[in-house]
This record gives structure tokens, C-alpha cells and sequence, in this order.
């Protein structure tokens, strides 16, 4: 329900940012709200507060970021609140984030290693993957997994290239496994 609800406020957001030509200026803006609301879990419990009036909540919203955000995000959060769906702002947020993301062809790579990689692995990895997708950019994002033993998993949306030496065993095995002997 709570990615429903993310996909059609975000698919929205999306649309206008589309449609007005500001899909930088509101991408800015949802990276902006994301970082406050992550920051202030007191403006995130009062919009969630169950004894105070929705007019109550709506007023806030309108006092706190009156003039400091656009009318479309301002309305994004003036639908969000009278609608009751102000627990899901986080995702509604990272969804249209991501979809712009999407739209700019900017590619969000997870690389874990066996240890830690140098600056030129890094780097030819990130090359390695902007020639062979259809990204422009990535945001790369590291991990060390000693239990990996060697090599590196790199996992893009939700396509994994495992390349672990923990994974090439798994995969031997299971291949010895189906080895009958007579």
C-alpha cells in the first residue's frame, strides 16, 4: 500500500515537474524536504499525531515552508497532509527522486568487495559500467563483505552481477551435487 501510494503522489510530482520544465528545481527541492523531514522526527510526529486536526497540520506546513518552497511542492505537501498520507512523505519523496533519476539517466550502482578498492578500481569499475549500460552517471555506492572472499558484487536496480569467489564455490558445488556417481 505504502509504495501505491509513493508511486501515484511521486508519478504526480513527476508529471508537473515534467510539464512545467522543472524537474532540476523540484528535484532539489524533494532532496531539500527529504534531508528536513529526516532531520526533524519532531515535524514527522506532529504531522502523524493523530489528536491534532488535519487544518492544524496543513497551517504548519504552510508557516514552515511558505515562500521557502515552490507552489508545486507546496501543494504536493497541502494534498499529502488533507489526504492523510503524511507517514509516506519519505517515500513519495525518494520515489520522485528516483524517477527522476530515471529520467536523467543517472544510475544508482551498490559495489560490494572482498576489501576495500582503490581509487583506479573504482574508477574503471564506474567506466566499466557507464559503457555497458545505459546510463550517463552513477551514484556509486561502496561496501567491504570479507565473507565474499574475492571479487565483487555490483548490484543496479534489481539486476545483481555477482562476480564473488563465494559465489563461483556455491555455484561449483552445487554443480558437484548434481554429479551422480555409479
Amino acid at each position: 500500500m505504502a509504495k501505491l501510494i509513493a508511486k501515484t503522489y511521486g508519478d504526480a510530482l513527476f508529471d508537473i515537474a515534467l510539464e512545467k520544465a522543472m524537474t532540476d528545481s523540484l528535484f532539489e527541492e524533494a532532496l531539500a524536504l527529504q534531508k528536513i523531514f529526516e532531520e526533524n522526527p519532531e515535524l514527522t510526529a506532529f504531522l502523524n499525531h493523530p489528536d491534532i486536526e488535519v487544518s492544524e497540520k496543513e497551517k504548519t506546513v504552510e508557516e514552515i515552508f511558505k515562500g521557502r518552497i515552490s507552489e508545486e511542492m507546496a501543494g504536493l505537501l497541502h494534498v499529502v497532509v488533507e489526504k492523510g498520507r503524511q507517514e509516506g512523505i519519505h517515500e513519495i519523496l525518494g520515489y520522485f527522486i528516483t524517477r527522476v533519476k530515471e529520467y536523467k539517466k543517472i544510475g544508482i550502482a551498490h559495489v560490494t568487495s572482498a576489501v576495500p578498492l582503490t581509487k583506479d578500481q573504482k574508477s574503471q569499475i564506474e567506466q566499466k559500467l557507464l559503457a555497458t549500460t545505459p546510463y550517463v552517471q552513477f551514484e556509486m555506492n561502496y561496501a567491504v563483505d570479507e565473507s565474499l572472499i574475492g571479487g565483487v558484487v555490483i548490484r543496479i536496480g534489481d539486476r545483481v552481477v555477482d562476480g564473488s569467489v563465494k559465489n563461483r564455490l556455491y555455484e561449483l558445488k552445487k554443480d558437484l551435487n548434481k554429479i551422480q556417481l555409479a
